[in-house]
């Protein structure tokens, strides 16, 4: 064995109690109390053990720029005009050195998976695209990062983004987004992306049904077309779409309607909660809506739920750490989750669904996957999200990439 991992407990066996976890050629060998003895060897002190969270919605192109906008409204409306603005002093040096930055987090949170959205348009061109698809190799060595190429400002009313979103694909992006409320024809952005998507055999992964208040809610929402075009292209299980803020506006008859539509068509979805908080409700004085839609009453319905960042120091989110955990915690408050069983869910949702949504293959604390590890300092998946536990180690491939002492009280 190349290391071992002394007295773990494995996040979703907390009943067995604690074990010894064997790496060998970046794979897990053993999981079995009592592994001989290895060249190394950490003691986790019956800490938690899970496979490394997954990010599965983060822009990195436009994180960190706060030095650079001013948010007085706090609207959508108003972080889609102050990115736009702030695009055009862009350069790849720039969105390289910015996107390091929130990678270097994620990766101190304990993050080893990362779909990121990257906006093409006329304006910044190919070069925020350019300065991310290089970090995939750079930083292989810690998470592994896919991207999603996306049409921030439009589609089909933004003469030349299709072709620099089609030279996309062609560069490398695995993803294709959407966000068709920025076009008049919205259901005609989706189909134009599900083109896209097929023609490149890529996954597909949308901002969707993302704004407004409860009192303009539509009759129909652009999920239900989502829905239909999944199954259409036969798409299930390769379609995500990322807010959907609006359906946390609808009675409870209407949201298990569209939840069964969903689960049945294989559309996932990722709840993005800091954005979600920080942009609804603007428009009122009181009683404001939070738009974070209860990912954990969908998993009732057969939809699969991720949790994740979004934004990261930008106008769309002037917060963030990048810790997942803190993520869940956040959902856990807004969404009223308080039983074991469900605050459990909010973490499979950073971990294990996270995962299935990004179609990851040897994933997991078993044998024979990829040793991509995070230890947590909890001795369960529910007290890790209720306390906010702090990620001690990282693992890559069975590589650390980061430590992180615990604390100490220093009593008199």
């Amino acid at each position: 064995m190349d290391i071992i991992l002394r007295n773990a407990t494995i996040a979703g066996q907390e009943g067995a109690g604690s074990t010894d976890i064997g790496i060998d050629q970046g794979r897990i060998a053993a999981i079995q109390p009592g592994l001989p003895v290895a060249e190394r060897e950490i003691d986790l002190g019956g800490n938690l053990v899970a496979p490394g969270f997954v990010e599965t919605h983060i822009h990195l192109d436009k994180s960190c720029i706060l030095d650079r906008c001013r948010s007085q409204e706090g609207t959508l409306e108003e972080a889609i005009t102050q990115v736009a603005a702030a695009k055009k002093g862009f350069s790849e040096e720039d969105v390289a050195e910015r996107a390091r930055r929130t990678l270097d987090k994620c990766i101190l949170q304990g993050t080893t998976h990362i779909r990121t959205h990257v906006e093409v348009d006329p304006v910044i061109g190919l070069q925020s695209l350019n300065a991310v698809l290089a970090l995939v190799k750079e930083y292989e060595w810690a998470v592994d990062l896919e991207v999603c190429v996306f049409p921030q400002e439009g589609l089909l009313n933004n003469p030349g983004t299709d072709e620099l979103m089609v030279e996309g694909l062609r560069m490398g992006a695995r993803t294709v987004g959407a966000a068709p409320y920025t076009d008049t024809d919205p259901h005609g952005q989706i189909d134009r992306v599900f083109d896209m998507a097929q023609e490149f055999d890529v996954d597909i992964d949308m901002h969707l049904d993302f704004g407004g208040d409860p009192a303009d809610m539509p009759a129909e929402m652009d999920v239900e077309y989502v829905c239909q075009q999944t199954e259409r292209f036969g798409y299930g299980g390769r379609v995500a779409v990322g807010h959907m803020t609006k359906l946390s506006a609808v009675p409870a008859a209407r949201f298990e309607e569209i939840g069964r539509r969903m689960g049945s068509a294989g559309v996932a979805i990722t709840v993005l909660p800091a954005t979600d908080l920080f942009l609804m409700g603007r428009g009122r004085d009181h009683n404001q809506v939070r738009g974070v839609t209860s990912a954990h009453r969908l998993l009732n319905f057969g939809v699969n739920c991720s949790l994740s960042s979004n934004n990261v120091l930008n106008p769309f989110t002037p917060f963030g750490d990048c810790s997942l955990v803190r993520m869940a915690n956040l959902y856990a408050n807004v969404c009223h989750v308080g039983t074991p069983e469900e605050t459990e869910d909010c973490f499979e949702m950073i971990t294990r669904r996270s995962a299935s949504l990004l179609r990851l293959s040897g994933y997991g604390v078993e044998v024979g996957n990829w040793a991509d590890l995070v230890v947590l300092q909890a001795q369960n998946r529910a007290s890790a999200v209720a306390e906010l536990a702090a990620p001690l180690y990282g693992f890559k491939h069975g590589r650390p990439t980061f430590t992180r002492d615990a604390a100490r009280l220093h009593r008199p």
